[in-house]
């Protein structure tokens, strides 16, 4: 039996990177998951790769800031799929180097609303469902920036801070309706978002050699850990910050 057999999953921020590689898992593993992102070409891409995989699939383009969006995403997965059992807040930005005092509002407004509204919207137009269908699990994608300090940072480590801290609340909040809350916490990750980033190689092999296991983390790193969280394997597990990171937050 696959690990997600019969579940419904939706991950947001699936076009690429961590998200895709998460909504490939989940369907390998037998669930059926609805695929969104702002970037509609790279949804559809990844639903025709998961539809081959013999998993069923839906594709929607999605601004996590909008709370109309969200509950038309939800209530269109509910009229197809009958229920939902797993949210991933996957989407995210990631910030700059400009120093805090040099932020504009509209920047900071930005980052906090698509990492953090958008993690907030997810959460509650999911979980009336969820409690409905007698429980689920829900995966916020944070950031080690959201356990550490981190120097020209300001919005980012606040926002990703602020996720850690909403499933710390919500899990408590769920508990009672067999709701699972969890964050991930991944480290420097080779995707698309991090591309410009790590194309300065002396900076990636700095931060490689920082990280106590004497690499970068990779999509598919992350996916396997989300996919332990979403599954009934961690049945006794919510309220948790699960660093993916090499170590780094170990030291």
């Amino acid at each position: 039996m696959k690990r997600l057999d019969n579940k419904v999953a939706i991950v947001t921020g699936a076009g690429g990177g961590m998200g895709k590689a998460e909504a490939l898992l989940f369907a390998k593993e037998g669930a059926k998951v609805v695929v969104t992102d702002v970037q509609e070409d790279k949804v559809k891409e990844v639903v025709a790769e998961i539809k081959a995989l013999g998993s069923d699939a839906l594709g929607f383009y999605q601004d996590v800031t909008s709370e109309e969006t969200w509950s038309q995403i939800v209530k269109k997965t509910v009229d197809v799929f009958g229920k939902i059992d797993i949210l991933v807040n996957n989407a995210g930005v990631s910030g700059d180097e400009t120093p805090m005092h040099e932020i504009t509002l509209e920047k900071w407004s930005q980052i906090m609303d698509i990492n953090l509204k958008g993690t907030f919207l997810g959460m509650k137009h999911v979980v009336p469902y969820m409690k409905e269908n007698g429980g689920g699990s829900i995966v916020n994608i944070s950031s080690i920036a959201g356990l550490t300090g981190m120097s020209k940072g300001g919005p980012y480590t606040a926002s990703k801070g602020g996720v850690r801290m909403i499933s710390k609340g919500a899990a408590i909040e769920y508990a009672k309706d067999n709701i699972r809350v969890n964050s991930v916490h991944p480290g420097v990750i080779e995707t698309p978002m991090t591309k410009a980033l790590l194309e300065n190689e002396q900076y990636a092999q700095w931060f490689a050699s920082i990280t106590p296991i004497g690499r970068l983390g990779k999509a598919e790193d992350v996916a396997e850990g989300v996919l332990y969280l979403a599954s009934d394997e961690s049945s006794f597990v919510t309220g948790v910050e699960l660093p993916i990171d090499g170590g780094f937050t170990a030291q």
